[in-house]
């Protein structure tokens, strides 16, 4: 009753652009002049997404071999109950999980418990169980923490600790934003100065609270605070795994979530290969489509060869 093209696109609107499932039955009604009810719409989805969770359970395993690789988790609801989407994205791969876990367990599900490439990531100490060829530690949770602290503790050592502190991640990455092949020389000179410079402060004795509690979680990683001035193509930032994250929560609002775990299920599975394919400046809608009827001819060819053993 229902087109593949026309289930592909209902798709990307809702798990993607985020809009409604009512919505789109009224779009189709109205535009299309085609009658759907909401639970038909959904049941398509749901036969689709295991048609493709080959190619999705694909995306993770691409992910999980990569060289550099940008994760983050925030809050989803699954019938009523608090889990966690959890992304995992490089520059052209986009892998989402919806898990009832914030923990290790689901960092070692997707990564192992070696994971041979840099991961760059928050302070949650999920990510602390697993190890990486290297870690990037995001900049910006620790200038965010700064700002927090400001608007309630304006002491004279707290404001000492700031600044230090603050001068030295800037410098850093205004040391990475101006590095020349031609003066690698002169880059690994001040690289080793940075450093140092992390070192003393490490070793600095610090009696407000605040300054004492972010010590404790400087020299917990400060071996992966500057992987950035060490490798090529890591940021100190964790924005691009931040900004996959943008399209979901926004579709958290108005999508309410989901009601089962086969739901969740299949909203990881569409949000990773509309959004991957988007990554890659694909069409997402062709693209899915395209894989779409790979997928379907090679089960007709599978069920054809069973006939034939018969």
């Amino acid at each position: 009753m229902i087109g593949l093209r026309l289930v592909v696109f209902t798709a990307w609107l809702h798990y993607l652009v985020g809009v409604s499932v009512s919505n789109i039955v009224r779009i189709l009604s109205v535009v299309c002049r085609f009658k759907i009810s909401s639970g038909g719409l959904t049941q398509a989805w749901k036969k689709l997404s295991l048609l493709l969770e080959p190619l999705y359970h694909d995306l993770g395993q691409r992910v999980s071999t990569s060289a550099v690789l940008n994760a983050d988790e925030t809050g989803w609801r699954l019938n009523g109950i608090t889990h966690w989407l959890w992304c995992f994205t490089t520059k052209e791969l986009c892998y989402y999980l919806i898990t009832k876990s914030r923990g290790s367990p689901v960092v070692e599900h997707v990564l192992g418990t070696l994971f041979k490439g840099i991961l760059i990531c928050d302070f949650w100490g999920a990510y602390n169980k697993i190890k990486a060829l290297a870690k990037q530690r995001c900049f910006y949770h620790l200038f965010t923490e700064l700002t927090k602290v400001d608007k309630h503790n304006t002491s004279p050592a707290w404001k000492a600790f700031r600044k230090k502190l603050a001068r030295l991640l800037k410098d850093a990455v205004r040391l990475s934003q101006g590095k020349n092949p031609a003066q690698i020389t002169i880059f690994d000179r001040r690289k080793a100065r940075v450093s140092h410079r992390l070192e003393q402060f490490l070793e600095e004795t610090y009696h407000d609270n605040d300054a004492k509690r972010l010590m404790k979680r400087l020299k917990r990683h400060k071996n992966e605070l500057f992987t950035f001035l060490e490798y090529e193509n890591v940021s100190p930032y964790n924005n691009h795994a931040e900004q996959q994250m943008r399209k979901p929560v926004l579709t958290r609002k108005v999508c309410q979530q989901n009601r089962s775990d086969q739901g969740a299920k299949t909203q990881a599975v569409f949000m990773s290969l509309f959004r991957s394919a988007e990554l890659q400046g694909r069409n997402p809608v062709e693209s899915a489509l395209s894989l779409a009827r790979a997928s379907i001819g090679k089960e007709m060819a599978s069920e054809h060869e069973l006939k034939l053993a018969a």
